[in-house]
């Protein structure tokens, strides 16, 4: 039977998830994986978690969805939510990553207007990735983007990690009107900042009169030990944009904004059909409350110094292993070679990651990890790395 689905991705490993519980899944002939993956820090309550089951199974009982013509309380409740969280201080909801990431870019245009800006410019990053629309294109990393030109011509790129060569396009482009910046490099292969990088760019926006948006469609929802990466250096950015584990697996998103980025959008001119519904909404407030009342984001922290502790331990001796950095449950293992092939060893040592950048591990374990499933954790990456290198 010919495959009816269009080949955007690589070449799907030959296996399927049939259910999960907490961290495991468990594959259609029973075998067992613990995920260090969870569907790329989605699913970081693991899979099966009550909380959420009963939220969509409860909502779903009611109403799924009505539409943004009318009030819709559950939204209004987790915009409220979030900004009690963020500190910004309005949210615009939609159904991904690249759609919040569309939406502050559209925010930054109004923001243009405001100043009499008519062909302004966003400074973002190398190696970083906001999504594959035909907008988040433009402002993401160069490997996505071939066959897809031209694009929207409006970005300015500098390395990342650079404060030097923001200034310098500060100096040279009298348009730009906003940063756009991952707090960790997700796709672009775990890549951590300096201190005070972050602090450092709400300094330059301040002083140029720019906005600062931290993408934290990744680092966002407690993955890094934080609620949001950007609180590691006790800044406010103007907007930030948040998706993946919002929902759990339930495909919400939003954009959250404050002050000068504010009511810049007037009806009509933006929205979702489906943004911020019943189901949604009520699948992430149940994702919240969750976290708070369980301490997931401390145990996040809490887990992570752990596995890039033990993780630097069991590694150290193999001399291909670049590096181990993380924050949080934000983990990558560097090789000092190209490390596709490794991903069907980690089905047959029974382990979930993904490799990001052609040779970094990324592995990123549920916020309800505990130190049991930490330990075989590294256990299996390391039989799974070993295997590797000695093939």
């Amino acid at each position: 039977m010919s495959n009816a689905i269009m080949p955007t991705y690589f070449s799907q490993l030959p296996i399927a998830f049939e259910r999960g519980k907490g961290a495991w899944l468990y594959d259609t002939a029973g075998k067992e994986y613990l995920d260090g993956l969870c569907g790329v820090a989605v699913t970081s309550l693991g899979h099966a978690h009550p909380a959420v089951t009963a939220a969509i199974c409860e909502q779903a009982a009611k109403v799924l969805h009505t539409s943004n013509n009318f009030q819709i309380p559950l939204q209004q409740q987790l915009a409220q939510e979030l900004v009690r969280l963020s500190g910004l201080e309005q949210a615009f909801f939609c159904n991904c990553g690249a759609e919040a990431n569309e939406t502050a870019i559209k925010i930054s245009r109004m923001f243009a207007r405001k100043k009499n800006i008519n062909n302004p410019a966003i400074v973002v990053m190398e190696n970083g990735f906001h999504g594959r629309t035909m907008g988040t294109l433009g402002a993401s990393h160069k490997r996505i983007r071939t066959g897809f030109e031209p694009f929207l011509p409006e970005f300015v790129r500098v390395p990342f990690d650079n404060l030097p060569a923001l200034k310098e396009a500060a100096q040279q482009y009298e348009n730009i009107v906003a940063v756009l910046v991952e707090p960790i490099q997700g796709e672009g292969g775990i890549y951590i900042p300096h201190a005070n990088y972050l602090a450092s760019i709400r300094q330059i926006c301040d002083q140029n009169d720019w906005l600062m948006i931290v993408d934290e469609i990744q680092t966002g929802i407690g993955r890094t030990g934080r609620w949001f990466a950007y609180q590691h250096d006790n800044i406010l950015p103007d907007v930030i944009t948040i998706a993946k584990a919002l929902g759990n697996g339930v495909p919400i998103a939003a954009c959250l904004a404050r002050g000068k980025a504010t009511n810049l959008f007037s009806p009509g001119k933006h929205g979702s059909t489906f943004g911020g519904n019943p189901l949604v909404c009520s699948a992430a407030l149940a994702v919240l409350r969750t976290i708070e009342q369980e301490k997931l984001v401390e145990n996040a922290a809490r887990m992570g110094d752990y596995l890039v502790r033990n993780l630097k331990e069991t590694l150290h001796s193999k001399k291909a292993v670049v590096d181990v950095r993380g924050r949080g449950l934000m983990i990558g293992i560097e090789l000092d070679r190209p490390s596709r092939d490794l991903m069907p060893l980690s089905l047959k040592h029974g382990v979930l990651f993904i490799i990001t950048a052609d040779k970094v591990i990324r592995v990123l374990p549920p916020l309800i990890i505990n130190q049991t499933e930490a330990d075989q954790l590294i256990t299996r990456i390391n039989a799974a790395i070993t295997e590797f290198l000695n093939s």
